[in-house]
């Protein structure tokens, strides 16, 4: 079978009673995850679903994204899942924009006020049919005026559903960008895309169904990195998903702990977080004894955090490389092997990657050496269908089975990508190309920086100037001045910044990247 829920339905033939997810006091069985997202796709076909139609959904790292996740797969449909933090008038365009049938949206807090902004946006969206409000609990009814329930749509619905057949090219999700430039787009990516990409844990991570790894699922399932490594890579290998719906340092430790977790994957500010949190009351040595794998992606990590994390855990970070229009993942690091901190690794099995020109337009190969550098192109099996309703934009960024990502990067004599930067981040100061990565991770090293972001900003006569946005450690009492002079010290003249300025937090994502737009 094709479809992307044959991962789930594997591992319900083989341990049905292996614990799938965990969250909190709850505990669910492979068979009990299957059952509740059979009863999905059961109520989808009541209510006029059909194979190939798109259903959304919004919801945080709660049992409940795994099941409807599945469930849609099941009934043939297409998942098309929404950020948490999106506002009505955002939840309207993706509606609309991915010709959405029906809406799953849970109900949200008095601080995320979640299923009021979806209904707001189911509104206003023409086609969208249903919406099915997702309750804390099952039976309640529903808080928002007007509104069915998921739990209450699900009573009648059998535990039992007859998978449809799908094509291997169809699409199972669509995932939508950032929008960094312009609004976000819909990557279109077929049940092969995301079925081999999160197969291929068994060659990342060395992952063994008969040695089943406990995954701490912190990066938001509705983006392509938790979704695959961790919730289709951890159930396509027999795992147990461990639910934390919102990343806070000193409870993920916790969980670790009490868990006996051995598979962590984050963003390098999760980490920074993780190492923050770390004093005597933590057992260090115990949560080193039961950590298998960290991996690390969605943004460059700082070196200085990948080598404190290995000295305090004992684990090496293994990097990986990837977008959300790859599946995500295009490159790691190779699992077994001595690290090369600093790399994205190299392309995983079955991908291909290659530096070209960063020129829109141009799609020549850059020549040179290891210090050339290029915009990251990837072809493969991970490769989107392209984008939802956008031939145009999908004839820009795809040529001949490439894919452009709009990153910069190296490569060394063997073969290992580095991450340079965004091209859309890199600083024209004065004629001359600044990486932003390059500067903030020389400003890590220095004793009273936590964590650094670099900008550029307008200047009337180099055109841009570089800025520094930091964090200090605790008690530091380094002044903005201090800290320029000493990047004087550090750095050529054309790279480093000099504007700095301390904050006490930096505006971040949803899945914990650095809000440098928002910066500038």
């Amino acid at each position: 079978m094709s479809n992307l829920s044959a991962l789930l339905e594997g591992s319900v033939e083989r341990y049905p009673d292996r614990d799938a997810i965990v969250f909190g006091a709850t505990r669910l069985t492979y068979a009990q995850v299957n059952g509740a997202a059979n009863q999905v796709a059961n109520l989808l076909v009541s209510r006029g679903v059909q194979p190939g139609d798109k259903v959304a959904l919004t919801c945080p790292n709660l049992p409940y994204f795994s099941i409807i996740y599945y469930g849609i797969l099941k009934a043939g449909a297409t998942v098309v899942p929404l950020n948490v933090l999106l506002k009505g008038r955002e939840v309207a365009y993706h509606l609309a924009d991915s010709d959405a049938k029906a809406y799953f949206c849970f109900q949200g807090t008095p601080e995320l006020p979640t299923g009021t902004d979806g209904k707001a946006g189911f509104d206003e969206a023409d086609g969208c049919e249903h919406f099915f409000v997702i309750t804390a609990d099952p039976a309640a009814e529903s808080p928002i005026e007007g509104t069915e329930t998921m739990g209450r749509a699900m009573a009648g619905q059998a535990p039992t559903f007859e998978t449809v057949q799908t094509d291997d090219d169809d699409t199972a999700v669509i995932l939508y960008t950032s929008g960094t430039t312009g609004q976000p787009k819909g990557a279109e990516l077929r049940h092969r895309n995301m079925r081999d990409n999160a197969l291929s844990g068994k060659d990342l991570f060395g992952a063994d169904p008969e040695s089943p790894d406990t995954y701490l699922c912190v990066l938001p399932l509705f983006h392509s990195f938790g979704q695959t490594v961790i919730q289709n890579g951890g159930f396509a290998f027999g795992g147990t998903v461990v639910m934390l719906p919102r990343f806070e340092a000193e409870p993920a430790l916790q969980l670790m702990l009490s868990e006996r977790v051995t598979f962590f994957a984050g963003v390098p500010t999760m980490y920074w977080g993780l190492l923050g949190a770390l004093d005597e009351s933590v057992d260090v040595a115990t949560l080193a004894k039961n950590l298998r794998i960290a991996a690390a992606g969605g943004s460059a990590l700082p070196v200085e955090v990948h080598r404190e994390f290995e000295q305090r855990f004992g684990v090496t970070i293994l990097e990986g490389y990837g977008l959300s229009e790859t599946s995500p993942v295009a490159s790691f690091s190779p699992y077994g092997q001595p690290p090369r901190v600093g790399s994205i690794g190299l392309p995983i099995p079955g991908v291909e990657m290659k530096l070209i020109s960063p020129e829109p337009g141009d799609w020549s190969e850059v020549e040179g050496g290891p210090d050339a550098v290029g915009e990251i192109a990837i072809k493969g099996h991970n490769i989107m269908k392209g984008y939802y309703g956008r031939p145009d934009a999908t004839e820009e960024a795809i040529r001949d089975g490439w894919f452009r990502s709009g990153d910069l990067g190296r490569k060394d004599e063997d073969g290992y990508y580095y991450i340079v930067d965004r091209s859309k981040d890199m600083i024209i100061r004065g004629g001359y190309n600044v990486y932003p990565r390059e500067v903030e991770e020389v400003l890590m090293t220095h004793p009273d920086v936590s964590l650094a972001a670099v900008i550029g900003v307008p200047h009337e006569s180099h055109g841009e100037e570089v800025k520094a946005v930091l964090i200090l450690n605790e008690g530091a009492t380094v002044t903005e001045d201090e800290v320029v002079a000493w990047c004087k010290e550090q750095m050529a003249g054309y790279k480093y910044p000099r504007i700095v300025q301390f904050v006490q937090q930096l505006p971040m994502t949803a899945t914990g990247k650095i809000l440098k737009r928002e910066l500038a």
